[in-house]
């Protein structure tokens, strides 16, 4: 199986750049699935609305994972209870709508898709180690499992990476926009890249207009960001997978900027 993660889509910018890009990438690719983490896929850059849902699956996006501002579009409560394939953390509180896995039966075999979040610098949630525990128990089967990990730091992911080795097939980090170039396959099979990046504009501070996040770091006032402008990039990772393990073979990091052109 072979698996297209792609990374926090962020405003009209990155969906402009998903609509350009993915059909590229299908073609030059053939990915069994599509995943990506859509959580600031708003066009303000903040949580999601229906109709944004509805324009990524229509672009061929097969789950759509989220993350810290899940919640930031209020409409949200009242559709996310009827999309199957959109996935909130899991180790959010009990009785939070949604729910944080999904399984998608593709003709290459079935693959459960987890979202989980960090607890580091992210506010107060359930273990997102022994939810993942729980969540094992309960899929059917033994289907290929992806891990969308939203989280701040790298120890936390990485020790995430570690504790979940041999039981899942790959675990991907977002939410820092920024993709890190330290794929591997931990030593039971399991893929781990840190952070899968993000889609949306170039010339920003993870997605924000520049000059707002640079005066809010020399005020320390509370400053509105909005979505920046201008050129894009896409960042995503292709996952294979063994059929007989269910565990990583490789790993390649897709980048697409002005520096980095689509090549194919």
């Amino acid at each position: 199986m072979r698996i297209l993660m792609i990374g926090d889509i962020v405003g009209q910018v990155g969906r402009k750049a998903v609509a350009t890009y993915l059909p590229k990438l299908n073609q030059m690719f053939s990915p069994d699935a599509i995943v990506a983490n859509g959580e600031n896929a708003a066009s303000n850059g903040r949580g999601v609305q229906r109709e944004v849902v509805r324009e990524l699956m229509d672009l061929g996006i097969q789950c759509i994972t989220l993350g810290n501002h899940a919640w930031a579009q209020s409409e949200i409560f009242d559709f996310i209870d009827e999309e199957p394939n959109l996935i909130r953390p899991a180790n959010f509180p009990a009785g939070t709508p949604g729910k944080g896995y999904t399984l998608l039966n593709l003709q290459s075999g079935k693959l459960a898709v987890v979202n989980l979040m960090g607890r580091t610098y992210m506010g107060t949630l359930d273990c997102p180690f022994r939810k993942m525990n729980e969540i094992l128990e309960q899929i059917p089967g033994s289907p290929y499992i992806l891990v969308d990990f939203h989280a701040e730091t790298t120890s936390e992911k990485q020790a995430l990476a570690y504790f979940l080795d041999g039981s899942v097939s790959a675990i991907i980090g977002t939410h820092t926009h920024v993709q890190t170039a330290d794929e591997r396959i931990l030593p039971k099979g399991t893929g781990y890249l840190t952070d899968v990046g993000m889609v949306g504009p170039y010339d920003s501070v993870i997605g924000m207009e520049k000059s707002a996040v640079v005066k809010r770091f020399i005020t320390q006032m509370p400053i509105r960001f909005s979505v920046a402008k201008g050129r894009e990039q896409f960042n995503a990772v292709l996952i294979d997978l063994d059929k007989q393990t269910k565990k990583t073979t490789k790993l390649t990091r897709i980048r697409i900027d002005e520096e980095h052109p689509l090549i194919g």
